[in-house]
């Protein structure tokens, strides 16, 4: 495949959504897709752009082998459409709205595969989740328990993990995003 993964995991209220939607016009001008979830929770549920899809829907997508990666978290099932195994064959770059727990498994399937781990200091994830008002107080400190027993590596056994923060203003996540992006997939193409 001539297209590369960009596979972008980080923490519930890291930020993944509101980087994705402010980085979408730079990431076309990179050739590079953003591929909509498949996820096992209402469509009218706040947050990202997923298709909504009940548990029975799913199995039958999954069995029908329409997603080129799945797995489930916190509770619920995500689907990435096999249409992206199109978008890269053509060239084009694809990113993902990954998980951090399905790692290895994705780097098993797309080998060049580029992982970007998004952080964010404690008492930001605290408010974002706060103002989200999907998780009431118990699950937010719980939720922020799990982030600090987790320490995001800096590699997966040869492969690096770039380590972005979005503790503060968007506009310049985005920017070192799109950076790092050019810069490793341009690399490739020498």
């Amino acid at each position: 495949m001539d297209g590369r993964v960009i596979y972008l995991m980080g923490p519930s209220g890291s930020g993944k959504d509101s980087l994705i939607e402010a980085a979408r016009d730079g990431l076309r001008e990179l050739k590079c897709e953003v591929v909509r979830r498949v996820i096992t929770r209402s469509a009218e549920s706040v947050g990202e752009d997923a298709i909504g899809v009940s548990s029975a829907e799913f199995a039958k997508r999954r069995e029908a082998g329409e997603f080129a990666l799945a797995w489930r978290a916190n509770g619920l099932h995500y689907g990435i459409p096999a249409e992206m195994n199109r978008w890269l064959q053509s060239g084009q770059h694809v990113l993902v709205n990954g998980s951090r727990g399905y790692l290895s498994q994705a780097l098993e399937r797309y080998p060049t595969l580029l992982p970007v781990m998004l952080t964010v200091k404690d008492e930001v994830l605290r408010q974002r989740l706060l103002k989200r008002g999907r998780e009431g107080l118990a699950e937010i400190d719980a939720r922020l328990g799990r982030n600090a027993l987790f320490v995001a590596p800096e590699t997966l056994g040869e492969t690096p993990i770039h380590l972005l923060d979005n503790s503060g203003d968007l506009a310049e996540t985005v920017a070192r995003l799109l950076d790092w992006i050019r810069l490793n997939v341009e690399q490739d193409r020498i």
